[in-house]
């Protein structure tokens, strides 16, 4: 039996807070929505194809776990976390000694592929596949399972150059 996964990115998010507070590294992954993806989470939860799920799955991360808490209330489903359904990692030794917008476009004009002569720790396609994939099989035993968590993450499970819309849907079957 296949199990219908829909996959939904987080709303829109805001990181002035963190920001002003210096968090650097992980702590940026404390950033909330802002109203607009307060609005956008609100939206989604109307969306009929999300009828009949049986659970929700989220990252950890805020503007995740947010957007999810919405849809749970809305759905009146239960809400569970899923820790390695987080965001692709700049730093896989988390040192937060580099610049992860510069190990982001290595990640992309490298199409994810890890080589010996990357400047940057970034996690690869393959291992990021490999991380989402397994979180998910999971839950293979519901028929329908509503997953909150992050473009990049999505994109394991379509394509490596699928751009996701805050809120946008994808859907797979595993």
């Amino acid at each position: 039996m296949s199990t219908h996964f829909i996959l939904i990115r987080h709303g829109e998010p805001r990181y002035d807070e963190v920001i002003e507070r210096g968090y650097v590294g992980m702590g940026y992954d404390l950033g909330k929505l802002t109203e607009n993806g307060m609005s956008q989470s609100e939206e989604r939860a109307k969306d009929a194809l999300l009828e009949g799920a049986e659970i929700i799955v989220s990252s950890p991360y805020t503007r995740a776990l947010q957007t999810a808490a919405v849809l749970s209330r809305h759905l009146n489903l239960p809400l569970a976390v899923e820790n390695d359904l987080h965001e692709w990692m700049p730093d896989t030794a988390f040192r937060f000694d580099q610049d992860a917008d510069a190990s982001f476009q290595e990640y992309l004009s490298a199409e994810g592929k890890r080589h010996v002569g990357h400047q940057y720790r970034w996690e690869s396609y393959d291992d990021l596949k490999k991380r989402v994939h397994l979180s998910l099989i999971k839950y293979k035993q519901y028929k329908k399972v509503i997953v909150v968590c992050h473009g990049i993450v999505m994109s394991a499970l379509t394509r490596f150059d699928d751009v996701i819309e805050h809120c946008g849907v994808r859907e797979i079957k595993l």
